[in-house]
């Protein structure tokens, strides 16, 4: 299984990637987006092998995690979409499946609604599209939220990848700011999605069920998928899991099987 890195320009954003596994024949490369806060590494380090072995996997860094640095910008879903299309063009890739987590699916649905040719199918997974799909005092919660907040696995990766001082606070920051500030989604602009989507989260996951069955009606050629569980402990993600892998073991081969059909 061969496995690169490289890093893509965006303006003066330089997107890190990584590409694991070999272009297989009849099977779309996966690009992994991860979510605030977090790494490829502490994202999807279990996922990737597994995933790699059927299909080719490209997963990025977005501005100020891992190992891109961050720019006097800030952090959105749509300049993120951008550093992700920088990097398809420089690894010449003219279709790819997206699976995007958390605040990574804010930039997966972006990256959906602004070029659809480029997206074949989408996995939007524990993430929202509008404000309410969270109780007000998440909002309010954000707003007073401070570094303390951030999960220790977080804080560990970026301090081990970013000696520079200030990398860390900038990092929550950037992640704080995006939150705060996100103006959300119309269910007619989710309409105008046109990749197949699978609506993903956990029944205790951050944002209500109940908006998963919302988001999966808005978009035209969707399917859900409610499973049990928090926030990304069905994926592997370091925080939600703390390396128990049985729910992403039990929910890959519904990835799998919609990536594939």
């Amino acid at each position: 299984m061969t496995s690169t890195h490289g890093y893509a320009a965006n303006g003066d954003l330089r997107m890190y990637y990584e590409v694991h596994g070999n272009a297989t024949t009849g099977k779309t490369p996966l690009l992994l987006i991860p979510g605030g806060g977090s790494t490829i590494q502490t994202n999807f380090a279990s996922l990737i092998p597994v995933l790699a072995a059927q299909r080719q996997v490209i997963a990025v860094d977005e501005e100020g995690h891992g190992r891109t640095l961050p720019t006097d910008r800030p952090l959105t879903a749509e300049n993120s979409a951008g550093d992700v299309m920088a990097v398809l063009d420089q690894l010449q890739l003219d279709l790819v499946d997206v699976l995007g987590f958390s605040a990574g699916g804010h930039t997966a649905l972006a990256l959906a609604m602004q070029h659809p040719t480029r997206v074949r199918r989408l996995i939007a997974a524990s993430t929202f599209f509008s404000r309410d799909a969270v109780p007000a005092e998440f909002w309010e919660g954000m707003k007073t939220a401070t570094l303390d907040n951030m999960p220790a696995v977080y804080q560990d990766a970026d301090r081990s990848l970013n000696h520079e001082p200030g990398h860390l606070e900038r990092l929550f920051e950037l992640d704080r700011q995006r939150i705060v500030g996100f103006p959300g989604w119309s269910e007619q602009e989710l309409a105008g999605i046109a990749a197949p989507t699978l609506v993903l989260c956990g029944d205790q996951d951050v944002m209500r069920p109940e908006h998963a069955v919302r988001m999966s009606r808005a978009i035209p050629d969707s399917r859900l998928m409610i499973v049990p569980g928090g926030h990304g402990d069905y994926l592997g993600e370091l925080a939600a899991s703390d390396g128990d892998l049985q729910p992403m073991l039990a929910t890959l081969p519904f990835l799998q099987r919609f990536l594939d059909s």
